[in-house]
């Protein structure tokens, strides 16, 4: 997860950007400000694991971060582009939900205190962060790709 964590603060700016409406470009700058403080968890977890903290590559993430690139390419700049945002973004949280929900069962089992609280904060800004891109996709993105799609077929 350290890997993967240090994959999506990078990859975040390239999605910020091409975002167009307001409340999505804030909820994923709040977001990349979280994974800096998430990165910070993790290495708490090494520190409290009296390791040095070593990212391992993650095929799983590097697969979903290169979807969400193609999709920022085919739809990027427009309001389905939104829409393919918050689609790739939920990619990311579902995958980082089961992930820390895992990792933090095992750390309560083993007795691990210190790093299932650290655990459980990441799991919870995470599943905030999925609820956030569910209501703005349900409240207004949704219905402007929609509508970009159906001015996209008329002029087709």
């Amino acid at each position: 997860m350290y890997y993967a964590e240090k994959k999506i603060y990078k990859s975040l700016p390239k999605m910020i950007k091409a975002a167009n409406h307001p409340e999505l470009v804030e909820a994923l700058t709040q977001h990349r400000e979280e994974t800096a403080a998430q990165i910070e968890g993790l290495e708490a977890i090494f520190t409290l694991l009296g390791k040095r903290a070593k990212a391992e590559k993650c095929d799983a993430i590097d697969g979903i971060l290169e979807e969400s690139e193609s999709l920022l390419e085919d739809f990027g700049g427009t309001a389905a582009g939104d829409a393919a945002i918050i689609f790739s973004c939920q990619a990311v949280e579902h995958y980082e939900i089961t992930r820390y929900g895992s990792m933090s069962a095992f750390a309560d089992a083993l007795g691990m205190d210190e790093a299932k609280a650290h655990l459980e904060t990441i799991l919870d800004q995470e599943s905030a962060a999925d609820s956030k891109l569910s209501e703005l996709a349900r409240d207004t993105i949704n219905d402007a790709a929609a509508e970009y799609d159906e001015d996209e077929s008329e002029h087709a």
